[in-house]
């Protein structure tokens, strides 16, 4: 048997193997097993996971079971988030296990994720977390900057970090407009299966798998940004079906439609007043089609119904407002002033 069939036996016996165990078992120098173990993973035969002496190689059918992680603290000075995707991407553990979908999907949330903090920030170093863990892929993205909601909140002149939660998502909310469309973390919060936001003692976590959102205070309050993404390994999504899920008319490549959880916008436990009917529909001109989500909403007062539901409609008619998961008391009022 020739040395690498000899590697591949081992591999198959022992599960995992480290460049020094083959260079003692075949009686070679640690230079030439690091070498022949490069020609294999290059092949696809075996898996690298990790990057330094410590790494470890084992073959394709058994990578799954191992956990792995790239962490790494960069210097936001002329930092380019393809250069670190490309580091990421490069390493034969995350180019071999991952389907294509979830590549794109990474790729595209990781690059605009990364792309926020080093861009809107303002802060000297971003920490940066890729993982596989439990049959998930997990990222972080973790800056020490002026904070996603009181960025929002400062540019656009609201009141708190909760209204600056609110325009995130409705999407196409920026503090760059004449860079950024503001969609990116909108369609990544729509992608992963669990995506949190954290700032500045407000934190914002967004389950598709239960298709809930939920904003809480949290102590200590952390300084700077915090973005956590998890999608399963076995995931079916494709990114393009996401976005064809905000366009109107996917031929035309815009992204024209957006989802409100109206939930988010109380007084209380009701929603009754004008000026939270205004709170809802701001910056809602830019888009096509509305469908407004009244889950968890037990009721509604006149005013707010008829700020949404006669005055915007009257003022924009040619937006589509579409009113979903109403009870009985919603359904009434709707209605009402819709007539």
């Amino acid at each position: 048997m020739d040395i690498k069939g000899q590697i591949l036996s081992m591999a198959l016996k022992k599960g995992t193997l480290h460049s020094r165990d083959v260079a003692e078992s075949l009686g070679i120098s640690r230079q030439y097993s690091q070498r022949i173990l490069k020609e294999l993973v290059e092949k696809e035969l075996l898996v690298k996971v990790g990057s330094t002496k410590a790494a470890s190689y084992v073959l394709p059918k058994l990578a799954d079971q191992v956990k792995w992680k790239f962490d790494k603290r960069l210097q936001n000075k002329n930092l380019a988030e393809h250069a670190v995707l490309e580091d990421i991407e490069s390493r034969s553990q995350f180019r071999q296990l991952l389907t294509e979908n979830l590549k794109s999907i990474f790729e595209y949330a990781f690059s605009e994720m990364l792309n926020n903090a080093i861009d809107h920030s303002l802060s000297k170093n971003v920490h940066v977390q890729v993982e596989k863990r439990s049959g998930n892929l997990l990222f972080l993205v973790n800056d020490f900057g002026i904070g996603v909601f009181k960025n929002i909140m400062q540019k656009r002149k609201l009141k708190s970090d909760l209204e600056a939660i609110q325009d995130l998502l409705k999407g196409k909310t920026t503090t760059q407009p004449q860079a950024h469309s503001g969609e990116g973390i909108f369609f990544t919060s729509k992608v992963a299966d669990i995506f949190i936001l954290e700032s500045f003692g407000k934190k914002l976590t967004i389950n598709n798998t239960l298709n809930d959102i939920f904003i809480e205070d949290v102590k200590p309050s952390k300084k700077g940004t915090k973005v956590f993404f998890q999608i399963s390994c076995a995931s079916k999504k494709h990114l393009s079906d996401i976005f064809k899920e905000y366009q109107t008319d996917p031929t035309e490549f815009a992204f024209d439609k957006t989802e409100i959880q109206i939930k988010l916008y109380t007084l209380g436990t009701v929603h009754v007043s004008r000026s939270q009917a205004r709170r809802v529909l701001s910056g809602l001109e830019k888009f096509k089609s509305i469908v407004l989500d009244f889950d968890k909403v037990p009721t509604i007062g006149q005013a707010f119904a008829d700020e949404i539901f006669r005055v915007f409609r009257n003022s924009h008619p040619d937006i589509q407002l579409q009113p979903i998961h109403m009870n009985e008391t919603v359904r009434f009022w709707v209605e009402r002033v819709g007539k």
